[in-house]
């Protein structure tokens, strides 16, 4: 697995996605609203590296200076090739783009083997995951949703660590 260090929005932010979600859900297109784990919450992942040792946890505390930050939560993105992962860009602001080189630069003495390559400051799509493994033939019904498509201006207030090997997240306060 991979652990990876992520940001989290207000509660007005936070339930504006899950809406994103859940009208997905209702066209039929199998969303991130189908995970039920605890953990599951919109978030921007900033950085993911094969291991990411306890000590960045608290490396990471003087990015908490940056926030609340303002973000927007722009157009709608696929990745992928035969089946699509559907994410919204958060708008790059040039604050967005400086708290991330921060992380980037405060983790890396705690990944042992390093960043993984698309999350390199020049790399990263700053992105809230919506729907994942959606079939081309959905991609028409989920791009045309309004809500799929309308902006959303929000606050990112929070920051974790995530660890994917014993699927556990620590607030990083």
């Amino acid at each position: 697995m991979v652990h990876s260090v992520e940001l989290v929005f207000d509660p007005d932010t936070d339930a504006a996605i899950r809406g994103v979600w859940d009208d997905l859900t209702r066209a039929g297109i199998r969303s991130q609203a189908s995970n039920t784990s605890p953990s599951n919450r919109p978030h921007v992942t900033v950085t993911v590296a094969e291991n990411l040792e306890e000590t960045a946890n608290t490396a990471l505390r003087p990015v908490l200076e940056r926030l609340p930050l303002d973000c927007t939560i722009g157009a709608p993105m696929l990745f992928g090739g035969h089946v699509f992962t559907l994410v919204r860009l958060v708008v790059p602001s040039e604050e967005l783009l400086a708290m991330h080189r921060q992380v980037h630069e405060l983790c890396l003495p705690h990944m042992p083997n390093g960043v993984l390559g698309h999350a390199d400051p020049g790399q990263w799509t700053p992105h809230v995951t919506l729907a994942r493994r959606v079939a081309p033939d959905k991609l028409p019904m989920a791009l045309t949703l309004k809500s799929v498509g309308r902006d959303i201006v929000g606050a990112v207030t929070g920051l974790r660590h995530w660890d994917g090997d014993n699927r556990a997240e620590y607030p990083i306060s």
